[in-house]
């Protein structure tokens, strides 16, 4: 498969994508033999990409689960040299870069990766993988606050999705309430609640997909089974046909609701393919291709 060359290189370990399209300017990187130009694509198993004449090698994809400390940020690179969640992952020589971002006050599961396909399928609003927090805040959530949290809410950034939510402790001072999220909106889970007037005193992210923090403690992290590389796959494959499902049953109903009379109506012929289900996204074609990869 075929991917810009900066980022090829990044992989790699040659530095940020800004650094390797450095390298690119500079004339320092060739493709079979020839001069490239930031933007340009390649691919390592068929094409022979050089920087200073050394070949650049396919790196294998590596999966990490890691239990992010507060105080930890969720970037590669930081002018301000605050401490980074790769920074944890001691011994390991690949270059990963996080899943998504909790924010730094914030802790809990974090996937880091180099697999760029994984981590579109479990970012991407599309797959709507789901992701549990438990969150510790101040004053009592009422039943009116739940039903507005699982109803959704309007933010600066337009209106939530409703979400899961179960209150594990009420009280006058402070609550404890697991919520699962389809979105990943930045501090969604912190903007809701603060919506409501509950401040957050503690968030902790518990699961995504089918994965959990059972047995791994804070700042510690391990790698991940295939089993849970490829269940992670098939979580965010079921739910984009869950979404997809969805959508063409609201679009339906939309139809049948409009003011055309039904008998005038043209019916689709039987056994035609929906464009939705005809195309499928390029990240879950190459899925069985890194399952295979990581596991031989």
């Amino acid at each position: 498969m075929q991917e810009r060359l900066h980022k090829i290189l990044a992989h790699a370990g040659f530095g940020s994508r800004r650094a390797c399209e450095g390298l690119i300017e500079a004339g320092r990187v060739t493709v079979n033999g020839c001069a490239v130009h930031v933007g340009d694509k390649a691919d390592l198993a068929e094409d022979d990409v050089r920087v200073d004449g050394r070949r650049v090698k396919p790196e294998r994809t590596v999966y990490y689960l890691l239990n992010k400390p507060p105080g930890v940020i969720c970037t590669n690179a930081d002018p301000g040299g605050r401490r980074r969640a790769i920074d944890l992952l001691t011994g390991v020589a690949e270059r990963v870069y996080p899943v998504g971002r909790l924010d730094a006050d914030s802790r809990g599961l974090l996937i880091l990766t180099n697999d760029g396909e994984l981590a579109s399928l479990l970012t991407h609003p599309r797959y709507e993988v789901p992701k549990t927090y438990e969150a510790e805040v101040s004053g009592r959530v009422s039943p009116e606050d739940v039903q507005k949290l699982r109803s959704g809410l309007w933010l600066s950034d337009g209106r939530t999705s409703g979400t899961m939510l179960r209150v594990a402790h009420r009280g006058n001072a402070r609550s404890r309430i697991l919520i699962t999220l389809r979105e990943g909106r930045n501090r969604q889970v912190r903007r809701m609640l603060a919506r409501l007037g509950h401040k957050v005193r503690r968030l902790t992210r518990t699961k995504i997909g089918p994965l959990t923090l059972r047995g791994l403690g804070s700042g510690k992290f391990r790698r991940l089974t295939p089993a849970e590389v490829q269940a992670l796959y098939k979580e965010a494959q079921t739910q984009s046909a869950g979404t997809r499902k969805r959508r063409r049953a609201a679009s339906t109903e939309a139809r049948a609701s409009a003011t055309v009379p039904k008998a005038s109506a043209a019916r689709k012929p039987a056994g035609r393919r929906s464009g939705d289900r005809r195309k499928r996204s390029a990240a879950t074609r190459g899925a069985a291709k890194r399952i295979r990869d990581f596991t031989a």
